[in-house]
């Protein structure tokens, strides 16, 4: 893209065009995969735009129609899979500087896409609420990154993933068309831009529901082996009186990757890092008995906020732990079918042993208790990679494969009709972060 043919068209507005800075803002956490190390390295914007206001904007969205140039929406850029890397250069909208929490009612708040998670928690709570999930990467992540390339984390083992109707209320989007729009969206047509990569609409505002704040104690669990902790975790998800936030297993040697933690951790031990309502402790300490663990480390919610948050060493920051040890390491997402007695979590570990290491996170499904793994795997080759894979899937696993960046070929695999259909509507142009949607790709050619 010719910078001089658009810049005209983009006076007053914050740009970045330093290469260097460029360059880093053109990436994200891709690195956890070899396969997309290889496909995305060399992949770069030809320059940032950081608008602060909606309008601004429009005035981006325009631009880039009126020259026919790329847009690729950027929150944080801590998404894992190549979300925000612009594959064919052009132009990166960072939203980080529209980030104002609009306003706060019982249970629902409004806010703006460059809203980090964190920096909307510390508005919320005043008033005795709370996000609903949140990703590992808490603390920097914004809300649009996290609707736009995220599907759940902590306080899903209550609220389930962001697809499920009645976590996300509202959007407002603005179009790509010779004269863009806003359009808003609400109750279930928000899943049209749901989980979309920003491939269909740039989201300028969120509506999102809350859930009450509790003081969230940090407990650590041992096991002397996997399945009793998994079993463990399991039976903890499903006793609905007992208020939870996170229950993270983690096979041995994950524990040993976590620095911060060892004294905490013992050697050979499978570990539960675990965030409880501080009301719920009793009964937990209970369950805990009940099973054999044995309480490691335990902190108050007013303990917890200092120190090393167990919420930096759960879903991918786990991943992004042992890599700080290991950078041979890449990792799996993978989703059990629902089964009480987890027979097929138990073969699976057993099959493949130290080369694929157990990492569970509990979560709801369908209102029903389920493990997702984010196994870490000892990275060969692609071939083997593959192989793994697929022996997951012959199995009856389901695998959100995040060593693609198309988005149907990770998490969903099958085209979301309605989502193509809506980007023929609003970007008629395919401008928004393209080459990411197969549905697209297949449309057009």
């Amino acid at each position: 893209m010719p910078t001089s043919t658009i810049l005209p068209l983009l006076k007053d507005l914050n740009l970045i065009q330093d290469s260097t800075q460029v360059a880093k803002l053109s990436k994200d956490y891709y690195h956890f995969s070899p396969v997309l190390v290889a496909q995305l390295d060399d992949k770069v914007a030809d320059l940032v735009v950081r608008p602060t206001t909606e309008a601004e904007i429009i005035q981006v969205a325009k631009a880039c129609v009126v020259t026919k140039t790329p847009l690729t929406i950027r929150g944080a850029g801590t998404g894992n899979y190549g979300q925000c890397i612009p594959l064919e250069r052009g132009v990166i909208l960072d939203l980080s500087l529209c980030n104002r929490v609009k306003w706060v009612k019982p249970g629902v708040a409004c806010v703006e896409a460059g809203a980090k998670l964190a920096a909307i928690d510390k508005i919320t709570r005043e008033h005795g609420w709370e996000i609903r999930m949140a990703p590992s990467t808490y603390r920097t992540a914004t809300i649009g990154g996290f609707i736009g390339g995220g599907s759940g984390g902590i306080g899903s083992i209550t609220y389930g993933q962001l697809a499920d109707r009645g976590n996300l209320h509202a959007v407002r989007v603005v179009t790509m068309e010779d004269e863009p729009r806003i359009l808003e969206l609400r109750g279930d047509e928000v899943q049209k831009v749901n989980h979309a990569y920003g491939t269909n609409g740039i989201i300028t505002e969120l509506e999102i529901p809350l859930a009450p704040a509790y003081p969230w104690a940090e407990v650590i669990v041992t096991f002397d082996d996997f399945m009793t902790a998994a079993r463990f975790g399991y039976t903890l998800g499903e006793a609905d009186g007992i208020i939870k936030k996170l229950i993270s297993i983690h096979a041995w040697p994950i524990p040993s990757y976590f620095a911060a933690l060892q004294s905490a951790l013992p050697e050979g031990q499978t570990a539960a890092l675990l965030m409880i309502a501080e009301s719920s402790l009793e009964p937990f300490r209970a369950l805990v008995n009940t099973f054999g663990g044995t309480i490691t480390y335990e902190k108050s919610a007013q303990e917890a906020k200092k120190g090393a948050a167990l919420a930096e060493f759960i879903w991918n920051h786990t991943t992004l732990h042992a890599r700080n040890v290991d950078t041979s390491l890449t990792y799996l997402q993978t989703l059990f079918p629902y089964d009480t007695e987890m027979k097929l979590l138990e073969h699976l570990d057993q099959h493949f042993g130290d080369e694929v290491m157990m990492h569970l996170e509990f979560f709801r499904v369908h209102g029903q208790v389920c493990p997702a793994a984010l196994q870490l795997v000892r990275y060969t080759t692609e071939e083997r990679l593959n192989e793994i894979i697929r022996y997951h899937e012959t199995q009856g696993a389901f695998i959100a494969n995040p060593h693609t960046y198309i988005l149907e070929d990770g998490g969903r695999k099958e085209i979301n009709e309605t989502q193509v259909a809506f980007k023929a509507q609003v970007d008629p142009y395919g401008l928004l972060n393209p080459g990411k949607m197969r549905g697209w790709l297949e449309r057009t050619t």
